[in-house]
């Protein structure tokens, strides 16, 4: 009935799919999920963290700080970056959308990876922008399905406004290193965007790895985007944020909501901060679980992409489907990756080393 009203970029757009609707097994499941396919912290958030929402409960009827002041300072000694560089968002999500309304559209292109995070897509087409998605490297490299650094630099020409990397990347779990993109950012025009995604930054120890951070004061052009939703384990509160010049941080201002964070988000956002054992202590067990699961599963026969979060993408091959089937008979929840171009991979989220356990075991009952 409104189809015709409805403007042509959205006609053709397609949602992002969350994969399995959680709510609903959890409400049909036998016994309590071990939920392994939203990448989220199974060690939780920081006690900081919950008593500073706790302390927000007689606050509800307020609104939040529509500037979010204590967490831009909070973040800005974090980093070491002066406050007017830095915006919030509900979640990275929302920044990255964010990005593509402010510099993308019809004639305005964005160019991503390929098996790069389904947002960068999505974002694209909300605003009618063509997209380009450069190939990602074999599957016979080292970095299986990671970022192939020139081959995004050949994808960007006059028409690219905007480029998405992801970095460590989801979902394949590959990162690259500060030297590759050092020389990625010196064949990008000065004039395009270059957002990098580090949402699973704090989970990475590979040491050629570094933040792009420290680049953002000689690069006007790029904005690295954080979220408080993986390592941090405030997944349900939504929030995340940008660092960038302040010119490119008030051009996004100009279209972010007002109160687009809200009152317990910003204040637990802000105690975590607070606590870094308490994040330096679930990415060591992280660490810990995801090389034992890896060696793992590979003893098993199965092919684990290199990883440097929270989650590993396996190859399942043939039978992925089935057999996430069968995990969530044993209510155990995978991701599918069908709508990434890799219908024969599930990712696994790294649990705790009994849900770890769980998980194996179940597996070995499939074979």
């Amino acid at each position: 009935m409104f189809e015709h009203r409805v403007q042509p970029a959205i006609r053709g757009l397609r949602a992002y799919d969350p994969g399995h609707d959680l709510v609903a097994l959890r409400r049909a499941a036998s016994s309590p999920l071990i939920e392994l396919g939203s990448n989220e912290n199974p060690y939780g958030p920081s006690p900081k963290a919950r008593d500073a929402v706790q302390r927000c409960l007689d606050e509800l009827a307020l609104y939040p700080d529509p500037r979010g002041g204590d967490l831009k300072r909070a973040l800005s000694e974090q980093h070491g970056v002066p406050a007017d560089r830095i915006v919030l968002g509900n979640g990275s999500h929302e920044l990255l959308m964010q990005l593509a309304q402010v510099f993308a559209g019809p004639g305005a292109g964005v160019v991503a990876s390929q098996y790069g995070f389904a947002v960068y897509a999505i974002a694209a087409a909300a605003v009618g922008a063509p997209f380009k998605a450069a190939p990602a490297l074999s599957m016979d490299h080292a970095m299986a399905g990671g970022h192939d650094p020139n081959a995004i630099a050949s994808a960007v020409d006059a028409e690219t406004h905007l480029v998405y990397l992801a970095n460590p990347n989801n979902p394949t779990g590959t990162w690259f290193d500060a030297d590759a993109l050092e020389r990625l950012l010196a064949k990008i025009p000065a004039d395009t965007i270059v957002a990098i995604d580090e949402a699973y930054a704090e989970f990475v120890d590979a040491p050629e790895w570094a933040s792009a951070i420290p680049l953002v004061a000689k690069h006007s052009n790029l904005i690295v985007l954080r979220t408080f939703s993986k390592a941090h384990g405030l997944a349900g509160l939504r929030v995340g944020y940008g660092i960038a010049q302040p010119e490119l941080i008030g051009w996004l201002e100009r279209v972010r909501e007002n109160f687009n964070v809200n009152l317990l988000g910003l204040a637990a956002a802000e105690a975590s901060l607070g606590d870094p054992q308490h994040l330096v202590e679930g990415v060591r067990k992280n660490k810990i679980e995801r090389e034992r699961l890896a060696d793992e599963v590979r003893s098993r026969g199965l092919f684990v992409f290199p990883s440097q979060t929270n989650f590993l993408l396996v190859r399942f091959g043939e039978n992925a489907t089935q057999i996430d089937d069968a995990m969530r008979e044993r209510c155990i929840v995978l991701r599918p990756m069908g709508g990434y171009g890799l219908p024969d991979c599930l990712r696994i989220t790294v649990g705790t080393a009994e849900q770890n356990a769980k998980l194996l075991s179940a597996l070995d009952s499939l074979r």
